[in-house]
């Protein structure tokens, strides 16, 4: 997981899992279901598992990671207070983005869930390669994103 790169230094004392899963939607329900086994006691389990969902069908709909032989991974990374989960993909022809989606419109709210209920969020890469970051923590613990 690339944790070192989105926070401006590691928390310390955490764990951090990693595992690909292959581009297809089937294959959303088992990413759900590894973070969730990862994060049972997690006070924001909810919040995290609906997150990764969100990443992770973005990444089927939106990059080649959905296309033939396209693959996704899956990070989860845990500290004290601190979770963060980040998908990574095989990139994409658009730049992730929090959108206006119309009231009648089937997709376009994941990023602004995720903005919504996370401490922060953001990606790195460009079109071969994309991670995407939503980071949560327990009131009062405060973070700084790398610049």
């Amino acid at each position: 997981m690339c944790v070192s790169i989105f926070f401006a230094s590691e928390p310390a004392g955490g764990m951090r899992w990693r595992r690909s899963f292959p581009g297809q939607a089937r294959y959303a329900a088992a990413a759900r279901r590894f973070v969730a086994a990862l994060l049972d006691d997690c006070p924001f389990l909810d919040e995290v598992t609906l997150a990764a969902d969100e990443l992770v069908v973005n990444a089927l709909r939106h990059t080649r990671s959905g296309g033939p032989g396209g693959t996704f991974a899956v990070d989860v990374g845990r500290w004290d207070a601190l979770v963060a989960v980040a998908v990574s993909d095989q990139g994409g022809p658009n730049e992730p983005a929090v959108v206006d989606a119309g009231e009648l419109a089937e997709c376009g709210r994941g990023l602004r869930t995720i903005s919504a209920m996370a401490a922060g969020w953001g990606w790195f890469g460009n079109e071969q390669a994309r991670t995407v970051t939503a980071v949560f923590a327990s009131s009062g613990v405060s973070w700084v994103a790398a610049a």
